[in-house]
């Protein structure tokens, strides 16, 4: 029985109470916080650009930045609008008929975030590899760099091929609003990246690849989180605790990417042994990792590039998957080395 038959959710083991508690509160806050800024809108601009040009930035970052808070606000209350209508539309359908309309909700309100970054910062996009998003199913690793390229995957793969990813997303991202509704509508496992409940964690995830059809992926970030020297050093300090020495010396040539995890990941190799795996490498993304980057400028005008790269299943070897994942990983890095926007060049 293939996804399309049936509905197939992670459903988190989660009180009623406790998820409209959060609701009402994130709710609340998107009412808020859209109503201030869009009404506001032509005020902020123009102390965004007064900010901009007094500190001689020609480029007008922090206004781009208040206009891509605008935009995503809107997106955020227009996908709680059109989820609702999908709810209204689909309640008395069948599960895969919901399934669909989710989905492609989802690929339409990546795809306008999307679009609107790259307009707003003026950001060209490269992409190579196109053809090995498709077909599918198959296992996605994402670099994960900064909160933009979680958009990647829905308007590069999902929307244009129609291929329903399930992701693995931390537990933290219920609380932006569409993610709450639509993304527990969808199959996707949210995760605690800490704490007790290590083997339910890992079960959330290992159902993700359950029931794959011609339709399917699963999504993981290898990283479990944004790249930075500090969090580098830490992860390879692990390895060598943990007796991890030969993935340790291969990390230690990590200059881009975190050395990746091996729970999850692990975990889905072996459970979708046979299928192909496709890596999703991009650079440019780096100026968005935190809000006084995008305000410094650092966003405007860098080239996106992007690469699917495709690793055959039975190119994968049976054993020693870590050591295989962690040279892939190398590859990855060294694309981006070769790719990412040299310092100064916005």
């Amino acid at each position: 029985m293939g996804v399309r038959d049936r509905a197939f959710v992670i459903r988190e083991r989660e009180s009623f109470v406790s998820i409209w508690k959060r609701r009402a509160i994130s709710w609340l806050v998107l009412l808020l916080a859209t109503t201030l800024v869009w009404l506001l809108l032509p005020v902020w601009l123009f102390v965004g650009a007064t900010v901009d040009l007094l500190a001689r930035r020609l480029a007008l970052p922090v206004a781009r930045t208040i206009l891509m808070v605008a935009v995503y606000l809107a997106c955020e209350a227009m996908g709680l609008v059109a989820a609702g209508f999908v709810f209204l539309r689909t309640t008395f359908r069948s599960p895969a008929v919901q399934l669909e309309a989710n989905a492609a909700l989802q690929g339409v309100w990546a795809s306008a975030l999307f679009s609107s970054v790259r307009t707003i910062f003026s950001m060209p996009l490269y992409v190579e590899g196109e053809e090995n998003g498709s077909p599918a199913p198959y296992l996605l690793f994402v670099r994960h760099s900064s909160t933009a390229d979680t958009l990647l995957a829905a308007a590069l793969l999902s929307r244009p091929h129609r291929i329903i990813l399930r992701y693995v997303l931390k537990r933290e991202l219920l609380w932006d609003p569409c993610l709450d509704i639509v993304g527990r509508r969808l199959p996707n496992a949210f995760v605690e990246r800490s704490g007790d409940a290590r083997e339910a964690q890992l079960n959330a995830v290992s159902s993700l690849a359950d029931n794959l059809d011609a339709r399917s992926g699963v999504l993981i970030y290898p990283e479990g989180t944004r790249f930075s020297e500090t969090k580098r050093e830490r992860a390879i300090q692990k390895l060598v605790e943990e007796g991890k020495h030969e993935l340790a010396e291969i990390a230690r040539t990590f200059t881009h990417v975190l050395p990746p995890r091996l729970g999850g990941p692990l975990l889905l190799l072996e459970r979708m042994r046979g299928r192909d795996v496709v890596f999703l490498d991009h650079a440019g993304f780096e100026g968005a990792r935190s809000i006084s980057s995008l305000v410094r400028g650092a966003f405007v005008r860098q080239p996106i590039s992007v690469r699917f790269r495709r690793v055959k299943g039975a190119d994968i070897p049976t054993e020693d998957l870590d050591l295989w994942l962690y040279r892939q990983w190398q590859q990855t890095n060294q694309w981006v080395v070769d790719h990412a926007p040299s310092p100064g060049s916005q």
